[in-house]
């Protein structure tokens, strides 16, 4: 069964409805954005949930002692970086560290292998914007990354495409924030339901490399 993370999460509420939605993971934006949050909300939010939900935290080209202040204060589990950073930036946060790509095209394939990471998200690319895009890639090329490591696929998903997005992908994990928004920062109630039962519905095969 493939694992679901819940990003963009900017209220106690939220939270709670995706986690008794079947949510394994939740993030928090702590970078620019029209979801971005401060340690403040978040180490509220994170103490009111149970210690069985995975937290991440969402950084873009942060300095490593900021990155490494807010994971302690706010109990995050993992980070999760859309910057530009190193192999020796992600090296230090390991093990608990996801690095973000985005898919133009195969060429990303080449780069994967230089990373030593828990994970590869795998995102559309955008030259504008980091992360939340809300655009699709082609996911067969998610599908070809798994002989590096755990692949999270992200990029336009919703309740619409996921069963297919997981059959051609086979990912270890999905990753949404728009798609199962009301609002940028207000999730909807059932588009949010919808998207996790639909994910936990489709076959994936064994997990490689992890």
């Amino acid at each position: 069964m493939v694992k679901v993370k819940i990003c963009g999460i900017t209220n106690i509420s939220d939270a709670l409805l995706a986690i008794d939605c079947g949510a394994d993971a939740l993030g928090f934006v702590f970078a620019p954005s029209p979801r971005q949050v401060t340690p403040e909300q978040v180490e509220n939010i994170v103490n009111q949930l149970p210690a069985s939900i995975c937290k991440i935290g969402i950084f873009v080209d942060s300095e490593l002692e900021a990155v490494n202040d807010i994971k302690s204060r706010c109990s995050l589990d993992m980070v999760q970086l859309h910057g530009s950073e190193s192999t020796e930036y992600c090296r230090a946060l390991l093990p608990n560290v996801i690095k973000s790509f985005q898919v133009r095209d195969e060429t990303i394939l080449k780069l994967l292998p230089d990373y030593e990471v828990k994970a590869y998200l795998l995102d559309s690319y955008n030259a504008k914007i980091k992360g939340g895009t809300g655009h699709t890639f082609n996911w067969a090329i998610a599908q070809k990354a798994k002989e590096y490591g755990m692949i999270i696929l992200s990029g336009g998903l919703n309740p619409d495409n996921i069963c297919q997005a997981i059959d051609t992908a086979q990912p270890f994990a999905v990753d949404v924030s728009s798609g199962v928004e009301a609002a940028p920062g207000k999730k909807d109630p059932d588009r949010l339901r919808n998207f996790i039962t639909a994910a936990k519905q489709v076959p994936v095969e064994e997990r490689i490399k992890s």
